[in-house]
């Protein structure tokens, strides 16, 4: 665990004396330059790796520089010193990316690749320990089932072509994951907390998707109208604040706010449609929204 504190206020207010005081930002005078020295050498592998792909510019030369980056990354890891573990990470996390992005590419995309890329992404993450990676084999699986994100022309979008299968998929995962992460340890449970998060994202954003647009069969036949999304979506929103505030997680109350506001407001526009008094009355609405969250939070801090 990583806590910030300020030395010179702590040394002002008598909680530490002017020995610990030295002892302590002689730590941090070290862990300082480390940090420098990692990041610069970071930035040295990031750029011999973007230099080599670029001399070479396969598919197969991307997984064998990865693999080679990630091996590398892996060794110092194991190696067991602190002041060399943010190189470590930024080494594996490299190599992880350059060799996923090769074996997807090389195999067009295929379902075989998207798994196994899931698979070195999860137990890279949990070698690394890395919540990153675990985050993203977690969103590499929703590619799976042809979920993505893209960017043109300054213009963002995110593409769900399964709502129904990614809300039943992962809020089955999610679960599944939380569950395992009761029973792991403190440094394990991190990450399972990380993935079964990042499960909850993809959920709300299949619910969003569906009720917007219905669910068709491949022949256009109706499955499920946007309707009972937005429904089913607003009864899951209803169900996972009121189970949240009952066990004092605030980050889970949080993003259901976050997306029951996402919600509201979508279907506000949907049916309101866009003009200016629409958008007055939902800014305001917005601002009662925002006090009302602040006031939860300050209260399940207090609880906390």
């Amino acid at each position: 665990m990583k806590v910030t504190l300020d030395l010179n206020k702590l040394l002002d207010e008598g909680k530490i004396t002017q020995e610990e005081y030295i002892k302590f930002n002689g730590f941090a005078v070290v862990t300082t330059a480390s940090l420098a020295f990692n990041i610069l050498l970071g930035f040295g592998v990031i750029a011999v790796s973007g230099a080599a792909l670029a001399l070479v510019p396969a598919a197969s030369t991307a997984i064998l520089i990865g693999l080679i980056t990630l091996a590398i990354g892996l060794r110092l890891l194991c190696g067991g010193l602190v002041q060399w573990a943010l190189l470590a990470n930024i080494f594996i996390l490299v190599g992880a990316l350059l060799s996923g992005g090769g074996i997807v590419t090389v195999a067009n995309g295929s379902l075989a690749a998207i798994l196994a890329v899931t698979a070195l992404f999860s137990v890279v993450g949990i070698v690394a320990r890395s919540a990153l990676l675990v985050v993203l084999a977690t969103l590499m699986l929703s590619a799976s089932i042809e979920a993505r994100t893209g960017y043109f022309h300054t213009n963002h979008f995110l593409i769900i072509q399964e709502s129904t299968l990614t809300v039943v998929l992962f809020s089955l995962l999610g679960l599944g994951i939380y569950q395992l992460s009761k029973r792991l340890s403190a440094e394990f449970e991190r990450l399972a907390i990380a993935s079964a998060k990042t499960c909850v994202l993809l959920v709300n954003f299949g619910f969003w998707v569906g009720s917007l647009w219905n669910e068709e069969s491949t022949t256009q036949a109706l499955i499920i109208s946007d309707s009972v999304f937005a429904m089913l979506w607003a009864i899951a929103l209803i169900a996972t604040a009121s189970w949240s505030w009952q066990r004092n997680y605030r980050w889970m109350l949080n993003a259901a706010a976050t997306f029951g506001g996402v919600h509201f407001y979508t279907q506000w526009f949907e049916h309101l449609g866009a003009s200016p008094s629409t958008f007055l009355l939902a800014g305001i609405l917005a601002l009662g929204f925002a006090l009302g969250l602040n006031g939860i939070n300050k209260l399940m801090r207090q609880n906390a």
